[in-house]
C-alpha cells in the first residue's frame, strides 16, 4: 500500500512539473531580431532606451538589437527570415519587391521626409544645391543621394550633367570634404553634428543642403518584417510595434536620458554626438505633417510621390502596385494619434 502511494505520489509530482513546464512555455518570451540598417548611432537612441527601460519586455518580446551594414542589405535580411523586423530606408523595400518579389513590407513608417542632404564647408561659398553646377561631389556605388539627384537638380534649375562626381570611400568621404579636396558630400542631415565637430577641429563649419528645401519631400526611414512574420504571426508584429513607439514617445520626452541609456550599451558612441544625431532624428519622426497623418501612418499623396520617385531613381515599372509593399494595419492606435 506504500508503494502505491509513492508511486501515485511520484505521478502527481511529475505531471504537476510537466504542467508548471508547459505554462512556464507558454508564458517564454518572444525572442525577436531587430536589424538596424547602419552602425548604432544616436539616431537610433530610442530603441536601446526601449530595450533598458522594459518596454519591449512588456510586449513579451526578449529583443535583441544588431547593426546593419547598409539599409539594401537589412531588407533582404529582413525578407529571408534572418530577422524578424529592420529599419530601412523604404526605396529599397520597393526596389526588392518589384524586382524580386522578396516578401518584404513596410509596416510603419518613421521619417515622414527625407533626410537627404548635401554638405558644404561654409568657407566653399556655396549656398544652395544650384551652386554644385561644375563642383567636384563625392559619392559611394548604389548611393541613393545620387539617385534622386536628378530630380532635385530640376527643381532647383541645375544642369545635372555639369556636376563632376567622384567615386570614393564612404569611411573617407567627410575627411575629403573638410579636407577641400571634395566641394560637396552626400549626407543624411541626421550626422550634422558630428561631422561639423571634426570640421571645427579644422577650423571649417558645414552647411547643410536639404534635398526637402527644394519641396523634394518623399518617405524615408521605415519599419518592416516579413511576409511570413506578418501572416503567421500578427500578434507578435502588433506588440513589436507598441513597444517600438512607446520606445518613440518616451525617448520623444526625454532625449537626454534616453542617450544615456544608448551610451550605455554602445560605449563607442560619444554622448553629445548621440544626443545631436537623435534631436536630429526626432524631427522627421514627431513633426506637424505625422502628427495630422497618423503617426506609423502613410499619407496617399506622399506615398504615391514616393514611389513615384522610387521609380525613376531606379528605372522600376511604374504600374507595379507599390501598396502591396505597405501594410500599416497594426500601428498602434496610440502612435497614430
Amino acid at each position: 500500500m506504500t508503494r502505491n502511494r509513492s508511486s501515485r505520489r511520484a505521478a502527481r509530482l511529475a505531471a504537476a512539473a510537466v504542467l508548471t513546464s508547459a505554462v512556464a512555455m507558454a508564458h517564454a518570451d518572444d525572442n525577436v531580431q531587430f536589424l538596424l540598417d547602419w552602425i548604432p548611432s544616436g539616431e537610433f537612441a530610442a530603441y536601446y532606451a526601449g530595450l533598458s527601460q522594459g518596454f519591449f519586455k512588456e510586449q513579451g518580446i526578449d529583443l535583441k538589437i544588431s547593426r546593419g551594414f547598409g539599409g539594401g542589405d537589412t531588407v533582404n535580411k529582413v525578407g529571408a527570415g534572418s530577422a524578424q523586423f529592420g529599419i530601412a530606408d523604404i526605396a529599397p523595400v520597393f526596389a526588392a519587391r518589384a524586382k524580386t518579389g522578396l516578401p518584404v513590407k513596410v509596416i510603419s513608417s518613421m521619417y515622414v521626409y527625407s533626410p537627404h542632404s548635401m554638405f558644404v564647408l561654409e568657407s566653399s561659398g556655396i549656398t544652395s544645391l544650384a551652386d554644385l553646377k561644375g563642383k567636384n561631389v563625392g559619392i559611394t556605388p548604389g548611393n541613393s543621394h545620387k539617385f534622386y539627384f536628378p530630380e532635385v537638380a530640376k527643381r532647383v534649375g541645375l544642369d545635372e550633367s555639369t556636376v563632376r562626381w567622384t567615386n570614393v570611400d564612404a569611411s573617407t568621404m567627410a575627411s575629403l570634404l573638410i579636407a577641400k579636396k571634395l566641394d560637396a558630400a552626400p549626407f543624411f542631415a541626421i550626422h550634422e553634428y558630428y561631422i561639423n565637430k571634426s570640421a571645427q577641429a579644422q577650423g571649417e563649419k558645414i552647411r547643410v543642403l536639404p534635398y526637402v528645401e527644394t519641396g523634394f519631400t518623399i518617405y524615408s526611414s521605415s519599419i518592416l518584417t516579413s511576409d511570413n512574420t506578418l501572416e503567421s504571426n500578427p500578434d507578435l508584429v502588433k506588440r513589436f510595434l507598441a513597444a517600438i513607439w512607446k520606445s518613440q514617445q518616451w525617448a520623444h520626452a526625454h532625449p537626454e536620458e534616453a542617450c544615456k541609456l544608448h551610451v550605455a550599451q554602445n560605449p563607442e558612441v560619444k554622448a553629445d554626438d548621440c544626443l545631436g544625431s537623435f534631436k536630429a532624428e526626432d524631427k522627421y519622426v514627431f513633426d506637424d505633417f505625422a502628427a495630422k497623418t497618423g503617426f506609423g501612418k502613410f499619407d496617399d499623396r506622399r506615398l504615391a510621390d514616393t514611389w513615384a520617385q522610387v521609380t525613376k531613381a531606379q528605372q522600376l515599372d511604374p504600374q507595379w502596385d507599390y501598396q502591396q509593399a505597405v501594410d500599416t494595419a497594426l500601428v498602434p492606435a496610440a502612435a497614430a494619434k
